[in-house]
């Protein structure tokens, strides 16, 4: 059934170890049993080790597990441990191959396991994936294919190789991809690539390289607008190769003319291309929808999908929360949630897409420097209003770039000495937030609207794209849009 001696070994009953126990590991779990491989899993939470115990699965702490690693005839790991965490790095030294749960997947999937092969749609990028796929899917679904949408969006791909499909809509991280070198999707796109997640990756080479592992298939496609994604595309090994643009398409690619989307790669009819769909049906606002739209057409009209089923599915597509989601229009003031905008690069991209924007960031920056995205949106600032722990890197970057635009700093109890013996060319007010208990990301977020408010006047956007990731107030970047919008259900009252 399969021809992977790797796999074959693995049904005789071979020891696996499972870094991970949350979703993924989960996933992973429940394939290894049905290949019927011998599954230890490995965590160092004790109340996730004892649920997993429970249900009879062997368990052990990282530690534990790096002690021995070479009882191991493989490590299947959760994408967010790093090279450098203890048990991938105690694999590597020993020589133990190290998977990821998509690398398992696409093997098992390859190989005959769930029927037969589907075709995997892959995209990846710094920043629109999750609308990219998720249009994708839409126009797979209009098209008449039975898709499903996975990866690092919705269901791990493990568990959906179970249900009949044609095609699997992946979204796929560089965490995902680093961990799956053997995927070779019939199609796959990268966005565009910006310095995001150097706490995991060692260099910005290395993450692009793995966003890269999309383009080794049969077609690769890439954002021609984004210098470091054009250059992987033309070193990409793939026989077809197209990129996508803003401006006008040349011959084998997509692009935009006279107000619609254009498919001059895989339309040979005419010199003109194909028109495809209308750039003002694209629900996600400014040119950062529109290059997701091209590139998700891209992928569909790679595997034949026509004109009119892309048509059909922009025009009925419904953006994801905390994506550019307009929470609430309130004296002429738009309020908008971009809180998926967690680096840079996509905070640039949401800021640039409205005129006059009170900007509220900050966050984790993950070792990105902000200076050029600030410089870059500072003619649409009126008002900036920074939260979190990197808040004054922000700071530093509007004092150079942008020195007359107002700031306020929202800082919570723990940081105000810090935070006042800190030098700062920035004027700001402090807004000081005490943290005594679970609910300081509402507190500081109430507190940041509030700031915002103020800043604005009749026809600006408030705009909540952090630039960085949630976790030092939140739980997430879900629990932080949802922060804002109430926030600003109760401060507009």
């Amino acid at each position: 059934m399969s021809g992977d001696p790797a796999l074959e070994s693995l049904s005789a009953g071979a020891p696996v170890l499972v870094a991970g126990g949350g979703v993924t590991g989960r996933a992973v779990l429940a394939a290894l049993s049905r290949l019927g491989a011998t599954a230890t899993l490995c965590d160092d939470d004790p109340a996730t080790r004892q649920y997993f115990a429970e249900t009879g699965t062997a368990t052990e702490d990282s530690a534990t597990a790096a002690q021995h690693i070479v009882d191991y005839a493989l490590v299947v790991t959760s994408p967010g441990f790093p090279p450098t965490a203890p048990v991938p790095a105690a694999a590597a030294g020993a020589g133990v191959p190290v998977w990821g749960d998509v690398e398992l997947a696409w093997r098992l999937d390859q190989g005959g396991h769930y029927g037969p092969p589907r075709r995997w749609l892959a995209v990846t990028g710094t920043n629109g994936k999750t609308t990219t796929t998720s249009m994708l899917h839409a126009m797979l679904v209009a098209a008449g294919l039975d898709s499903r949408l996975c990866g690092n969006i919705g269901s791990p791909v493990l568990d959906v190789l179970h249900e009949p499909a044609d095609v699997l809509a992946v979204e796929l991280s560089s965490f995902q991809l680093h961990w799956a070198p053997s995927v070779r999707p019939e199609a796959g796109v990268v966005l565009n690539i910006a310095e995001d997640h150097l706490d995991w990756h060692a260099t910005m080479d290395d993450y692009a390289a793995a966003k890269a592992g999309v383009l080794h298939g049969r077609v690769a496609v890439a954002g021609l607008d984004d210098p470091r994604a054009a250059e992987l595309l033309a070193a990409a090994p793939a026989p077809v190769r197209v990129g996508f643009r803003l401006g006008e398409p040349a011959a084998g690619e997509l692009g935009v003319r006279d107000g619609m989307l254009v498919d001059r790669a895989f339309f040979a009819a005419g010199p003109d291309g194909l028109a495809l769909a209308s750039v003002s049906s694209i629900p996600v606002p400014g040119p950062v929808g529109v290059l997701d739209a091209l590139a998700a057409a891209a992928l569909a009209r790679s595997i034949g999908v026509p004109g009119d089923a892309i048509a059909t599915a922009l025009a009925s597509f419904q953006v994801g929360r905390h994506r550019a989601e307009l929470v609430a229009v309130v004296d002429q003031i738009s309020y908008v949630d971009d809180s998926k905008a967690t680096n840079p690069h996509a905070a640039e991209a949401s800021v640039l897409a409205y005129p006059r924007v009170v900007w509220i960031a900050g966050g984790l920056l993950k070792g990105a420097s902000v200076h050029e995205t600030v410089a870059r949106v500072a003619p649409r600032l009126v008002g900036a209003v920074l939260i979190g722990r990197d808040r004054a890197m922000v700071a530093e970057a509007l004092s150079r770039h942008a020195p007359d635009v107002p700031v306020v700093q929202v800082v919570a109890g723990e940081d105000i000495e810090m935070h006042a013996t800190a030098e700062s060319s920035v004027a700001y007010v402090t807004h000081v937030v005490p943290i005594s208990d679970e609910t300081v990301g509402a507190r500081v977020m109430n507190a940041a609207v509030a700031a915002a408010r103020d800043l604005a006047e009749p026809g600006d956007t408030v705009l909540l794209a952090p630039a960085g990731a949630s976790f030092d107030q939140f739980t997430g970047y879900g629990d932080r849009g949802d922060a804002f919008a109430a926030a600003v259900r109760a401060t507009t009252r």
